[in-house]
């Protein structure tokens, strides 16, 4: 059995603009997707803070530190310029896998360059999922 898990979150960053005429996707911000591990056109789920919107698209890359963050296409109408994004990648995990896996969470400065980089700690979520089990 597989389950999915968070692999990757960008967290708070800001949409810089939106381009409904742009043919799909997310451009982000190359050195993002780095400190992320997020893969240029891998599959992402964007929620706006702002106004609750939630899409599913894939990343494209922007020039590296530009602090770029662009909803393109159809998504260009679920945001504005300066809304609060949380933008996230999922996978699919063996049992096995489960064991070894850290999500990576980045979190940035008002103008989308990394400021920290964390891995959750496996055994802390082991934790949290044996506490849960007991509620």
């Amino acid at each position: 059995m597989q389950r999915t898990l968070l692999l990757a979150k960008i967290h708070g960053c800001t949409l810089t603009s939106a381009n409904l005429h742009y043919m799909g996707s997310i451009g982000i911000d190359q050195a993002l997707l780095d400190a992320a591990g997020i893969l240029p056109y891998e599959q992402v789920q964007v929620v706006n803070v702002m106004n609750g919107e939630r899409l599913i698209t894939y990343a494209i890359s922007a020039p590296p530190y530009s602090g770029i963050v662009e909803l393109n296409g159809a998504a260009a109408r679920l945001g504005v310029k300066g809304d609060r994004l949380i933008i996230m990648t999922y996978g699919q995990l063996t049992q096995e896998e489960l064991s070894h896996h850290s999500p990576t969470v980045v979190l940035v400065d008002s103008q989308n360059r990394p400021l920290e980089v964390h891995k959750y700690d496996q055994m802390l979520a082991e934790a949290n999922l044996t506490e849960h089990a007991r509620n």
